[in-house]
């Protein structure tokens, strides 16, 4: 499953390291929760968590209709 969630992010990486950051994937839990660390500039950009729901959620769970929910563990959410 990690692979498939690393696939989909792919296609938005260029993105976030365009402008300094980068994804990092730590798990996907047995209830389908992909659990996120934001690296470089997300960390402290204050755009972060709308990039976490608009741009790496959405791009997911377009590639993965299972996963229930993604959540950045250093990130407040929007």
């Amino acid at each position: 499953m990690i692979d498939r969630v690393e696939s989909a992010l792919e296609k938005i990486r260029p993105f976030l390291i365009a402008d300094g950051g980068d994804v990092k994937v730590l798990e996907v839990t047995k209830d389908m929760v992909v659990k996120l660390e934001l690296v470089g500039a997300c960390e402290t950009c204050p755009m972060s968590p709308m990039t976490m729901k608009a741009g790496v959620e959405e791009a997911i769970k377009r590639e993965i209709p299972e996963i229930k929910s993604v959540v950045a563990v250093n990130v407040e959410p929007a």
